[in-house]
């Protein structure tokens, strides 16, 4: 499986790290914003190709597939540009930043056959994946999930420390993790509803937000965003069941009273993103519609796009 990826930041390199554990996995192409940097990162990973435009590496017939990381303004239409090129394609989270867009990015995947499968981490973190094997086997049942997302960014930085070239989102980037995530483990979301704080003067979204969600199980759901959280940084869910209440943070899990659950053997590895990886490779080799595809996450994208036009109401 010969893959190029766009996007040689913080998280390209979180995809670049997993990638290097799957078998029979080549990095042919390295695409990011300024030479240099794909080039160092590149030769980091042992690619043989580095450029700054996409369309270099769609262009190549030793690339078979390709993972997007980046800006999230940019991914409906790279993802599309993909497919079109014979390449199947993994979109980091979110799929795009309009519901339009969305459906433009299902048309095209339904169009081409090729796989289209984006980056909901959630559904590979071992601990949300404890808890979905138990969903499944009658054990437990989601009642309420409370959801804290917090971060502190009030300058347009990265997970490293450095300047973005874009602006992140609240609702479209952070908040479709929890949407898809909640409809995954309790069923389609019938209600929501939201309400955000001040817009930032400088970067010109709302740096607060608190979203409410009901599915068809009847089991809600609160979700509380910020990016001027100063103290611990993440998200957090909270699983309050019939039968237990569990609390995911990342790839960790423990129950109500804070002890551990050991999740180790739950897949092959402890980290998410490289179980995401795994998927989307699986998935082509097997011809198949991969877990987080487009088709599966597609709805979270509707209610993405109800809340905005909620908000833009006041």
């Amino acid at each position: 499986m010969r893959i190029a990826l766009a996007g040689a930041g913080a998280f390209g390199e979180k995809h670049l790290d997993g990638l290097k554990n799957i078998d029979g996995v080549e990095i042919v192409s390295i695409i990011s914003r300024t030479a240099e940097q794909a080039a160092a990162v590149a030769a980091k990973y042992g690619a043989k190709h580095s450029s700054t435009e996409l369309e270099d590496a769609l262009a190549r017939d030793d690339v078979d597939a390709v993972i997007l990381c980046t800006p999230t303004q940019m991914h409906a239409s790279q993802a599309i540009a993909c497919m079109k090129a014979g390449k199947h394609v993994q979109v980091e989270i979110p799929l795009a930043d309009s519901w339009a867009d969305s459906q433009d990015v299902l048309r095209v995947q339904e169009e081409t056959g090729k796989v289209c499968m984006v980056g909901h981490t959630r559904r590979f973190n071992p601990s949300h994946q404890f808890v979905h094997n138990r969903i499944k086997a009658g054990e437990f049942n989601v009642q309420q999930m409370d959801v804290q997302t917090y971060f502190f960014r009030r300058k347009n930085i990265n997970a490293k420390g450095e300047p973005r070239s874009w602006t992140d989102h609240l609702l479209w980037h952070h908040a479709a993790h929890t949407v898809d995530l909640f409809a995954y483990q309790a069923g389609k979301i019938v209600k929501a509803n939201a309400v955000e704080g001040p817009i930032h003067p400088e970067l010109g979204i709302a740096m607060d937000m608190s979203i409410q969600l009901k599915s068809e199980s009847g089991a809600i759901c609160t979700l509380s965003l910020s990016f001027n959280n100063d103290g611990p940084l993440g998200t957090f869910f909270r699983y309050i069941g019939d039968t237990a209440t569990y609390i995911a943070r990342y790839d960790d899990l423990v129950n109500g009273k804070e002890e551990t659950i050991d999740v180790s053997k739950v897949a092959v590895s402890m980290n998410g993103i490289e179980l995401q990886d795994r998927e989307f490779v699986s998935a082509i080799r097997e011809g198949r519609d991969p877990n987080s595809s487009v088709a599966q996450v597609f709805d979270c994208y509707r209610v993405l796009g109800e809340l905005e036009q909620q908000l833009a109401q006041g």
